[in-house]
């Protein structure tokens, strides 16, 4: 039998009267990218620091690479590479010193870990950069240094929280190709957290949809995404119309289901958008109520949050805590 890379048995954490993780409970598949896709506060953070060792549950197990982490937390720091939201560089210190550092406190000496820096310079385009201190990085440079620093001593479980935030749109494809790169080339398994729809959508083998500490759907996003019929059909809505009374009109309709509001974004499921915009436009004109917009989608990763949730993607994240 293959032995899942990554367990997690109703994990819980309290921090107070908040409730981070409810019963928690996924397992990951070695060699694979398994995405933890939710929006901020949802406990995706809090799942990364408990499989890390970082924090104990208040129930619930896991365990890492077939290690117990609350039985044998040092073998399994031993066996993961974590690369966490916020730099852990040195700004003062070169690229190459960073990596040798990070090498010699996992044990490497003399010529394995030089060799290992410079394999990981080379791999992520900072060769050329190595003698500079990392100050002077791109923020684009530095998130690629950190990703080098959790594999320096070859992890068999490597953590990503939130690999790509703040990254422009070059350096967000890059690392993309990086991480898809490491699973299957290298067999490496990847634990990525993200509230980017199209990152998780594209990267993860797998997918956990985590939602108020609980996770609410699992799968392959084509999975997910196949569960929904039909289009998803948006209405734009102009500054004066009521959002309610155009969710009414829209919700009287034949066909319709699962209509929201989101701001001034009435959303709604149909078996055929193209089909049903006219009627949509129809029912919002009888009512008086004018749409700047309506758009006909294939289900999105966005739809299967709302499917699961009751709420956007986009509304979850405004009113998630911090």
């Amino acid at each position: 039998m293959n032995v899942p890379a990554i367990t997690a048995d109703g994990l819980v954490k309290r921090y107070g009267e908040v409730t981070a993780l409810d019963g928690l409970t996924f397992e990951v598949a070695a060699g694979t990218v398994f995405g933890l896709l939710g929006p901020n506060g949802a406990g995706k953070s809090t799942t990364i620091r408990i499989l890390t060792t970082l924090s104990r549950p208040d129930a619930g197990t896991a365990t890492v690479a077939g290690i117990d982490v609350l039985r044998r937390p040092d073998d399994v720091r031993r066996a993961i590479g974590v690369v966490t939201q916020r730099a852990s560089t040195d700004p003062q210190a070169t690229g190459r010193e960073n990596l040798l550092l990070a090498g010699r406190l996992h044990g490497m000496r003399g010529r394995t870990v030089r060799d290992r820096a410079d394999e990981l310079l080379d791999r992520f385009g900072l060769t050329e950069a190595a003698g500079r201190v990392v100050r002077t990085y791109s923020g684009g440079m530095q998130r690629k240094l950190d990703v080098a620093l959790g594999l320096m001593h070859r992890p068999r479980v490597l953590f990503l929280d939130e690999p790509t935030t703040g990254l422009d749109p070059q350096a967000r494809s890059e690392m993309w190709a990086e991480i898809a790169r490491l699973a299957s080339h290298e067999r490496l398994t990847v634990l990525l957290t993200t509230h980017y729809l199209d990152e998780a959508d594209h990267l993860a083998d797998r997918l956990a949809i985590v939602d108020r500490g609980r996770i609410v759907a699992t799968g392959t996003a084509e999975q997910l995404k196949s569960e929904l019929r039909g289009d998803a059909v948006v209405a734009e809505l102009a500054p004066e119309v009521d959002p309610v009374t155009a969710c009414s009109a829209i919700d009287r309709l034949g066909g319709i289901t699962d209509v929201t509001v989101a701001g001034r974004t009435v959303r709604a499921r149909v078996d055929n958008g193209a089909s049903a915009v006219p009627a949509v436009l129809a029912a919002l004109e009888a009512s008086g109520l004018t749409a700047l917009s309506i758009t006909v989608a294939r289900p999105s990763l966005d739809d299967v949050y709302l499917r699961h949730t009751g709420r956007t993607f986009a509304a979850a994240e405004t009113g998630a805590a911090a």
